[in-house]
């Protein structure tokens, strides 16, 4: 099967790399232009870039999608279907309707639940219990084309975004794999999505990661899960910002949100509107990760003390 893959990071590289595996013919390969990262921002090549280059596989980076050049090229292409994953960029109704088999995207939700752009940390901000991967058909609105197939997974309890992004980019590739044949010789047919159960991953933002003490120690947990490994739960400790990697939601504990109960080496109870949360692994800004036991040893914190809201 002739395809056309369009992607970006690395949920997007894993599920190219399955298809270049499974001998599916990649005869173009879109990913997003370099970006500029780390602290010197240097331009930076998308995981799905750098995997290309490594497979010899023919690669475009168009900044938008909406020129006669890239339209020409993907005509060229002759491909079956476009296979699209995180690729970060709107398809336009042209490029919807160009390939036999259409447009086919693996989201990482079980749609129609958390359509957009940041299913993995809005499910476990929401604490469902699972989530999955929905291969779809696409069409012009957010992430409402009918499904062709799901898969579903447990959100553990110590599940982060980070672990959870690397069980559902796993997930997500071998479900296309085994999609892409059905598709292609008409077994496998789309169905469209409830109309019931609807809800929006909307883009993560910076200020979401600020901790509100006064929450149940249930919320904060998950805040500081879903916000792992980006942007980082945070808060401020003698009035400089720390970001709080890992915790756990602990029953008891009285004091004020946000005072230390106590610090030891297994970790820093804090308290919450209901509950404490027992921070153990946190960091100062210019500094790295570290457990909380190491962390006090650098700076030493006393009960009574407080993380500011």
């Amino acid at each position: 099967m002739r395809i056309v893959f369009a992607g970006t990071p690395a949920f997007a590289a894993v599920a190219l790399q399955a298809l270049v595996d499974a001998r599916f013919d990649v005869v173009l390969v879109l990913t997003q232009p370099d970006r500029p990262a780390g602290r010197g921002l240097r331009e930076s090549p998308s995981e799905v870039k750098q995997l290309a280059l490594r497979r010899g596989l023919p690669l475009a980076q168009p900044p938008t999608l909406r020129g006669e050049e890239i339209m020409a090229q993907l005509r060229s292409t002759a491909a079956q279907a476009m296979v699209v994953a995180a690729y970060g960029l709107i398809l336009p109704g042209a490029i919807l309707d160009l390939f036999p088999a259409g447009c086919i995207n693996i989201h990482a939700s079980l749609l129609p639940r958390w359509r957009g752009a940041a299913p993995i940390q809005r499910a476990i901000l929401a604490g469902d219990r699972e989530t999955g991967i929905s291969i779809m058909r696409m069409e012009q609105g957010l992430d409402t084309g009918p499904v062709y197939l799901t898969r579903t997974i447990p959100i553990l309890p110590d599940d982060d975004a980070g672990s959870l992004h690397d069980r559902l980019a796993a997930l997500g590739a071998s479900s296309i794999v085994d999609a892409l044949p059905q598709i292609a010789d008409g077994t496998l047919a789309p169905a469209p999505q409830p109309g019931k159960g609807i809800t929006y991953a909307h883009k993560i933002t910076k200020l979401e990661a600020a901790i509100d003490w006064q929450r149940d120690a249930l919320e904060v947990d998950r805040q500081v899960r879903a916000f792992n490994p980006f942007p980082g739960a945070f808060s401020l400790l003698r009035r400089e910002p720390v970001k709080i990697w890992h915790g756990l939601a602990i029953a008891g504990g009285q004091g004020a949100a946000g005072e230390i109960l106590s610090c030891g080496p297994h970790g820093i109870d804090v308290a919450c509107g209901n509950g404490t949360l027992k921070i153990t692994e946190l960091q100062k800004a210019g500094s790295r990760r570290l457990p909380a036991a190491e962390f006090l040893r650098g700076l030493s914190l006393e009960p009574g003390e407080r993380f500011a809201s």
